[in-house]
């Protein structure tokens, strides 16, 4: 066991203040009894999917929802548990750090003592790697005292994110029979809370007795779809990212001189980069989805900024800021197939220094006219999700490399007549990911702990904990749980003309919503935010005063709520059942029959599978 697991932190004066905040818990988790409502069993989202994803998941597809409720609700067939033997709970960091993760070890600890303080909590050290080896810590609130409130995964570490061959689930498997586990707890994001699935499947299948439940904890908050709003950590990384961006700006405006391009951690998706640019409002952000969807070339994208730079010269501003998700790379057509053609020899062993000979000719082209640092960077090897090494890719030197070499030329044709470009580059990646969470990620955490105890004690499996209702506040929000396969989705691939392969069912990455609310919000002032100069500063991360409620614009613009729009829906069918009775009128009746049939008929049309746009 690595003897730094665990220990005390050696805490500033603002991180021991941070220690002794004490989240807020919703009415419905606070006492010592559970009060669980089963709703109805679940579908897949994707119609087309269902089939797939029920064969796949025999034993863990189209279980309820389970909708935790305070003492006071007046719902008749809920079921109250006051009987909670003491347990034994695993549970092991799985995805890339995330701040608010501790908080999440922090609510399943108090909850499990709450309900029974002879109940254990055991943290698997170094992710599923320490999980496969059975490296344990207690966990108790001495372990706990200098990590409450605290960003980083130090307390238990973390190392590789899957657990998905044979052999690992194996050894997963072995691990909770030794130590004798109720449940297993996988912290993560759209990965890891896959394999929570295939282990929870799995698990039932070989008869353990291990339940395994999931929490979406992600930066890249891309574990967005019907039943989690929101992941641990997002709100934090943007708030300390929108922090930085707007320095930069500042900056920018100060020396009217230079043009930042700053790149983003988010992975494939761009919500970190939609949300710090409704935070911060840079002069451009130039969104991977958006290039997907225009099937934007290298060569349009450079133009594209090359024409905003001539347009804010033209009102005497030589300075500006762009945005850019680290996911671009992959999202500019052209340059994803060359990545294809490299990744797949690359994997027939084809070493690095002569890929560029194996290359077809409009690749090995491509590959050419790229300066010789981005050749280097998208010859490394793929990731375990076969996707290039995006922290790694330095796309911003690369747009900034273009737009000026294009600028340049302008200014020598004399189509541009401003200063000269200058481009300074950043990474924002690392600095934010290991940060104090905010207030909102702190309570969201833990809350999310407390909740899992509830599901155990529910006695469920293969389910996430989720809270919904999130921009209101804490004693509005709702807590439940949903079974992971109904977030999943079956991707197709094409794999030459009229033909498709259907891929393994997973809970994909969310990308950005181009019809929704966020980035119509965005599209509304992109002119604005690009000529005006309109710079905004929210300032550190604040945990007391006017900015310590703040919470995600993209989570505050939506009106999402599925938990409590469900429980509206059960609310209308029960008000019909009792108004169409036996011995009702006929024109009641004929009105109910007349007003069913219309919404049925809609409803069939809507969930079709052929209504249903899938991607080949």
């Amino acid at each position: 066991m690595d003897a730094d697991y665990g220990i005390a932190r050696e805490l500033s004066d603002l991180q021991k203040h941070r220690s002794q905040y004490q989240p807020e818990l919703p009415p419905c988790l606070q006492g010592t009894t559970v009060r669980v409502e089963l709703g109805d069993a679940t579908t897949a989202s994707d119609p087309s999917g269902e089939h797939t994803i029920s064969r796949s998941f025999p034993h863990t597809y189209g279980q309820p929802l389970a909708h935790f409720l305070r003492a006071t609700a007046k719902v008749t067939d809920a079921q109250i548990i006051t009987e909670h033997p003491a347990k034994r709970v695993g549970v092991v960091f799985c995805g890339r750090q995330s701040p608010g993760g501790h908080n999440v070890i922090w609510g399943i600890h108090d909850a499990l003592k709450i309900h029974n303080p002879n109940s254990t909590l055991l943290g698997f050290l170094g992710g599923s790697e320490g999980l496969f080896a059975q490296k344990t810590l207690e966990i108790t609130n001495d372990v706990l005292s200098t990590y409450k409130n605290q960003g980083g995964y130090d307390m238990l570490g973390r190392t590789k994110d899957q657990i998905r061959s044979t052999e690992q689930v194996n050894a997963a498997m072995a691990a909770c029979k030794t130590l004798k586990l109720d449940a297993l707890i996988i912290v993560g994001g759209v990965t890891s809370n896959t394999d929570a699935a295939q282990l929870a499947e799995t698990f039932t299948e070989a008869k353990c007795q291990t339940k395994v439940v999931g929490v979406p904890v992600t930066l890249n908050g891309d574990l967005k779809n019907q039943f989690v709003e929101i992941n641990v950590g997002f709100d934090t990384i943007c708030k300390v990212n929108s922090q930085l961006i707007s320095n930069v700006c500042t900056d920018a405006l100060s020396a009217e001189k230079y043009y930042y391009f700053i790149r983003l951690m988010g992975r494939k998706a761009s919500h970190v980069a939609l949300e710090c640019t409704l935070q911060s409002h840079p002069n451009m952000v130039i969104l991977g989805e958006e290039v997907a969807a225009s099937k934007l070339t290298l060569f349009d994208i450079t133009n594209k900024i090359c024409d905003a730079v001539q347009a804010r010269a033209e009102q005497d501003k030589n300075h500006g800021v762009v945005l850019l998700p680290e996911g671009l790379i992959e999202s500019i057509p052209e340059v994803y197939a060359l990545l294809q053609e490299i990744h797949g020899l690359l994997r027939q062993g084809v070493s690095a220094d002569k890929i560029s000979s194996q290359l077809s000719p409009w690749a090995s082209a491509l590959f050419e006219f790229l300066p010789p640092f981005i050749k280097k960077q998208l010859l490394l090897y793929p990731e375990s999700d076969d996707s290039a090494q995006l922290s790694q890719i330095e796309t911003e030197k690369l747009i900034a490399h273009l737009v000026e070499t294009e600028m340049n030329k302008r200014l020598k044709e004399g189509t541009y007549k401003g200063k000269k470009f200058n481009a300074i580059c950043h990474f924002f990646g690392y600095q934010a990911r290991g940060s104090l969470p905010s207030k909102f990620d702190c309570d969201y955490a833990y809350v999310l702990g407390h909740i899992c105890y509830h599901i155990l004690a529910a006695g469920l499996n293969g389910y996430m904990a989720t809270v919904t209702n999130l921009k209101n506040p804490v004693n509005k929000w709702r807590c439940a749980a949903a079974p992971i396969t109904a977030m999943m989705t079956v991707k197709r691939y094409g794999r030459g003309p009229g033909n498709a392969a259907i891929g393994k069912p997973a809970v994909h990455p969310a990308t950005v919503d181009l019809k929704g609310k966020a980035y119509e919000l965005l599209s509304q002032n992109a002119t604005k935010f690009l000529l005006d100069d309109v710079y905004r500063n929210p300032g550190p991360l604040q945990f007391d005063g006017p900015g310590a409620d703040a919470k995600a614009v993209t989570l505050c613009v939506e009106d999402q709520d599925y938990m409590g729009r469900i429980k509206k829906l059960q609310e209308y069918l029960d008000k019909v059942r009792t108004i169409v009775k036996p011995g009702c009128s006929q024109d009641v009746l004929k009105a109910a029959l007349s007003a069913m049939a219309s919404v049925t008929d809609i409803l069939s049309l809507m969930s079709s599978p052929s209504t249903v746009n899938t991607p080949f």
